[in-house]
């Protein structure tokens, strides 16, 4: 047991001396927001809370990564949910190859280099550095509950939790750890592809306290501080659709990233899809009807939980699919279907 506090009081440390500790320069490996604190930008306080009994990156990562993890006193928790997990719908990589953009091409090739799924919500890479959260139409979704969550990572963790992952609340302690392991996981200053003459003024900003507020626009011009979304309309995509070329290569990586990281083997889903004729004739067929099967009809609304069955499909915001990718979906399916 004593090895244990000492282990446990030598991590809390260096935890939270990566986090504030001095500063004179930086390199790819710095944390953006040491560089943002240094310059004199104080962030919202998304640090974990150490002194909690328990608290650790690693505990955070289990549960993020198993749904579970080992218990402060001993033994393991109970699974957070038994439907999905973070990763369900969370890369823990960067995902976009410019983080100041958002493009949903972009990130489909980028993560199928990566060998990433393409998923609906945004990575958690970089999730503390963000300052909204569950954005634009996720209040028509949520309601109310968005107030809690929008402007605080708790309250967005927590509803993450219990209504995207259908679980169980977290504890104070697993909420915690969950934050510690998010801050091994943050935005470096490497991720942000800063221009030489850029680099020179945070340099010298950092050395000579001057031009901080122009220092410090630059760094966060250089990433998103929320993920937006907003909701299409299965109609509305079947009639962009007509007035575009599917691509059925680009639509291949949309079905083997996307469709089968929770529908092969029945992984997160009750539906079962895999690489058959039948299951794509099975999907062509239903394409332009308004049944749970039709690839419009889930991507743009995703699929309710069943009576007595909590587990559900999520939709794909316009940023994170866009009709064009739909189309390559439909066009690759349909080629598959013949």
């Amino acid at each position: 047991m004593k090895r244990f506090y000492i282990t446990f009081l030598a991590a809390t440390f260096i935890l939270c001396a990566s986090l504030v500790s001095p500063l004179d320069t930086f390199d790819t490996t710095t944390r953006v927001s040491k560089v943002l604190d240094i310059l004199g930008d104080k962030g919202p306080d998304h640090y974990p809370d150490t002194k909690k009994f328990g608290v650790s990156a690693e505990r955070g990562r289990n549960i993020v990564m198993n749904g579970f993890s080992t218990r402060p006193g001993g033994g393991k928790t109970r699974r957070q949910s038994k439907h999905f997990l973070c990763t369900s719908c969370h890369n823990l990589e960067q995902e976009d190859p410019v983080l100041k953009y958002n493009d949903p091409q972009e990130r489909l090739l980028y993560t199928s280099k990566k060998g990433l799924p393409f998923l609906q919500a945004t990575t958690l890479y970089g999730a503390v550095n963000r300052v909204s959260f569950y954005n634009g139409d996720y209040e028509k979704k949520y309601g109310d509950l968005v107030i809690a969550a929008r402007n605080d990572i708790r309250g967005a963790i927590q509803l993450c939790a219990t209504e995207c992952a259908q679980g169980r609340k977290l504890k104070s302690w697993e909420l915690e750890s969950i934050l510690a392991y998010l801050w091994t996981i943050d935005l470096k200053m490497g991720d942000l592809q800063l221009s030489e003459d850029e680099l020179k003024i945070i340099n010298k900003s950092i050395r000579n306290r001057t031009m901080k507020d122009s220092a410090i626009q630059i760094i966060k011009s250089k990433y998103l501080d929320g993920s937006q979304a907003h909701f299409g309309s299965a109609q509305a995509s079947i009639e962009a659709g007509k007035n575009l070329e599917g691509n059925p290569d680009n639509g291949q990586l949309v079905y083997e990233n996307s469709c089968l990281h929770c529908h092969k083997d029945r992984r997160y889903s009750y539906l079962l899809l895999d690489d058959s004729k039948m299951t794509f004739k099975h999907l062509a067929n239903k394409a332009a009807g308004y049944s749970k099967h039709s690839i419009y009809q889930v991507v743009r609304y995703g699929v309710f939980s069943k009576s007595g069955k909590h587990s559900y499909m999520p939709q794909y915001t316009m940023e994170k699919m866009s009709d064009q990718q739909l189309e390559d979906l439909r066009s690759y399916i349909d080629l598959r279907a013949e």
